[in-house]
């Protein structure tokens, strides 16, 4: 099981993240663009996550991954329940959702990869 701390002390690690409390929620931003969010009652932790890759998530392990409700279906987005998330598949998640918001240069710069 995570956190929202355990997501927080990864989250403002990264370069250009802003942590905001919207409707009460938190959310983890660069710019205007969320990256991760969580509900109000933190059992779920929604991510940036590419649309074509989305389902085939979802399916591989669906006690852990579901789709957003219909109308966020549009955006990159993909949820997970808290109590199912390693702190492991957590980072790895997270990370992903913000190397998808930020420019190439500043994900090499920060993971230590060719743009």
């Amino acid at each position: 099981m995570i956190t929202v701390e355990q997501v927080r002390r990864l989250a403002l690690t990264l370069p250009r993240t802003s942590e905001h409390l919207i409707r009460d929620r938190v959310k983890f931003r660069v710019g205007a663009i969320v990256y991760v969010g969580f509900s109000q009652d933190e059992t779920v932790m929604g991510f940036a996550f590419p649309k074509e890759e989305r389902a085939a998530l979802v399916e591989s392990e669906p006690g852990t991954f579901h789709l957003p409700r219909e109308s966020d279906m549009r955006f990159n987005w993909v949820h997970a329940w808290t109590a199912a998330l390693g702190e492991d598949e957590m980072r790895e998640l997270v990370v992903e959702a913000w190397r998808m918001v930020v420019p190439k240069k500043v994900a090499a710069a920060r993971l230590g990869t060719a743009p």
